[in-house]
């Protein structure tokens, strides 16, 4: 692997890192829209998971005083049930239509998180609603370690407080992303080739983990999330107009 991806894993693990440490979420949606540009897409989808379990590791504490297992309880079970279909989709994955999975996710998705308080709030939720939300959390990790997508953007509708967003988020996220390593690993996903690769995204994404995790303290999400969603969506076209060409003049 070139001097040039290598900077572009490390690049992304840092911002990565930072905005998982800040935000509780969102490893995997940053360091793909850096990642999926130069590393194939199981590599990719290895490292998105090791990263964003790392940083669950090292956040999780800081929400464990919010913690509320009848909550969160739906949102796991639903998660581990939709692990091995996104753990079975991901080999059958083409680059390039990866890159338009992650391009589409990231400008469908961003922009209504950033625009969710004009959402209405949907009362009462159910259980099994909160399950089968999970079920799409799960899906979406097997798949590069997405699991915190979908579950945010419901934990916004729902118009939870930003502790027990960052609660529910982090612990499953935790709990998800544990299994969907395990699976990985148990698959022959994680190889001898990757290893080096995680050995340069651990040291890369540790401090500004932890420098997001103090900062989110200090500083407004509502201000930091705007930011970091309007570059993701930036992102998002890119990559789109980027793979885009190729399939179709392939």
């Amino acid at each position: 692997m070139d001097l040039s991806t290598i900077t572009l894993i490390i690049a992304g693990a840092v911002i990565a890192g930072f905005v998982q440490g800040l935000s509780g979420f969102a490893f995997s949606m940053v360091a793909m829209s850096f990642w999926a540009w130069a590393v194939d897409p199981k590599i990719a989808a290895v490292l998105a998971v090791f990263g964003a379990l790392t940083g669950q590791v090292l956040a999780v504490f800081s929400v464990r005083r919010e913690f509320n297992p009848s909550l969160l309880a739906p949102f796991v079970v639903g998660g581990l049930c939709g692990i091995p279909l996104g753990v079975w989709v991901l080999p059958l994955l083409d680059s390039n239509w990866f890159k338009v999975f992650i391009g589409a996710l990231l400008i469908l998705w961003c922009p209504i998180m950033l625009f969710s308080k004009t959402i209405p709030t949907p009362k009462p939720t159910y259980p099994l609603v909160n399950g089968f939300i999970g079920i799409l959390g799960g899906v979406m990790s097997g798949l590069g370690g997405f699991a915190g997508a979908i579950p945010t953007l419901w934990c916004y509708v729902r118009g939870y407080d930003r502790h027990t967003q960052r609660a529910v988020i982090q612990n499953f996220n935790l709990a998800i992303l544990s299994v969907t390593m395990v699976t990985y690993l148990a698959t022959g996903l994680v190889t001898a080739s990757v290893l080096p690769l995680l050995a340069i995204v651990l040291p890369a994404m540790l401090i500004p983990t932890l420098l997001g995790t103090r900062i989110y303290k200090y500083i407004s999400d509502a201000v930091f999330r705007k930011v970091v969603l309007s570059l993701l969506i930036g992102s998002g076209l890119a990559l789109l107009s980027s793979a885009i060409p190729q399939l179709l003049f392939c």
